[in-house]
C-alpha cells in the first residue's frame, strides 16, 4: 500500500466565511499564541521560544514563517547598537488583539481551565486588559510596575482608563517581582500575597495600599454551567 507523502502544508476549510479564512490563517496550532506574544511589540525569536515552552524551534519557525506569508507577522533588523532581527505584528496583524482578549475572557469562564499552568508576562498583561472592569476604577489612580525575570512592565489606570505596555515605570506606586502567574493569581484573589511572599514566590516594594486599589478593579468572569 502505498502511502500519502505528509507535507507541513496546511489544510484549508475551502470556505468563503470569514471565520473560515481566519482559521486558514492563524488556526494552526500554536498561532495565534505567537501573535499574543507580538501584541506589546516586537520579539526576538529565543524570546518568543523562552515564553512558549511546549513549542519546538522547528515548529516556531513553521509558524511565523506562515503567519509572515499571510502578512500577519513581519520580520526586521533593529538599528545598531542591537542589530538583531525581531519578529513584530503588522498593522492588521494588530488589529487581532480584541479577538485575542475575548478569546481570553471567554476560555476563562471554562469549568475545565487550570490555572496552574505556566504563564507567560505578556499573558499577564493581556489577562488584566481582558479583566479590566472601567466601572469598579472610579476614582483609582494608580501606577503598578512588574518585574517578570529579565522583564520590566507596567500598567497604569488613571480616569478609569487602564494603558499597560513593556518596559519601566518611573514613579511606580508599587513593584511586583516574580512569577507572572502568581502575580496575576494574587490580582484576582486566587491566593493571597502573604502566602506567596513566605514561599518566595512575589515580592513587594512600594505602596500595598495602591496594589489593593489595584486589585480590587479586577475580577475573573463566573464559570460556565455543565
Amino acid at each position: 500500500m502505498k502511502l500519502d507523502k505528509i507535507t507541513n502544508k496546511p489544510r484549508r476549510y475551502e470556505d468563503a466565511c470569514g471565520t473560515a479564512h481566519a482559521l486558514d490563517l492563524i488556526g494552526e496550532r500554536w498561532a495565534l499564541l505567537v501573535i499574543r506574544e507580538l501584541i506589546l511589540g516586537p520579539r526576538r525569536f529565543g524570546d518568543l521560544r523562552a515564553d512558549l515552552p511546549g513549542l519546538s524551534a522547528n515548529v516556531l519557525t513553521q509558524r511565523l514563517e506562515g503567519l509572515e506569508a499571510a502578512g500577519i507577522v513581519r520580520r526586521r533588523k533593529l538599528a545598531p547598537p542591537a542589530s538583531v532581527q525581531v519578529y513584530e505584528l503588522t498593522d492588521w496583524g494588530r488589529e487581532a488583539e480584541p479577538i485575542v482578549l475575548h478569546m481570553g475572557r471567554w476560555g476563562a469562564r471554562s469549568p475545565l481551565q487550570d490555572p496552574n499552568f505556566p504563564l507567560s508576562a505578556v499573558s499577564m498583561m493581556l489577562s488584566l486588559r481582558a479583566m479590566f472592569d472601567p466601572g469598579r476604577a472610579d476614582g483609582v489612580d494608580v501606577t503598578i510596575a512588574f518585574r517578570c525575570g529579565d522583564g520590566a512592565y507596567w500598567v497604569s489606570v488613571r480616569d478609569r482608563v487602564l494603558r499597560g505596555e513593556r518596559g519601566e515605570a518611573p514613579g511606580a506606586d508599587v513593584t511586583l517581582a516574580g512569577d507572572p502567574g502568581a502575580i496575576t493569581g494574587m490580582i484576582y484573589g486566587l491566593r493571597s500575597l502573604p502566602e506567596l511572599e513566605r514561599e518566595g514566590i512575589v515580592t513587594v516594594s512600594g505602596d500595598r495600599e495602591a496594589l489593593a486599589r489595584f486589585a480590587a478593579i479586577f475580577e475573573l468572569p463566573p464559570k460556565a454551567c455543565s
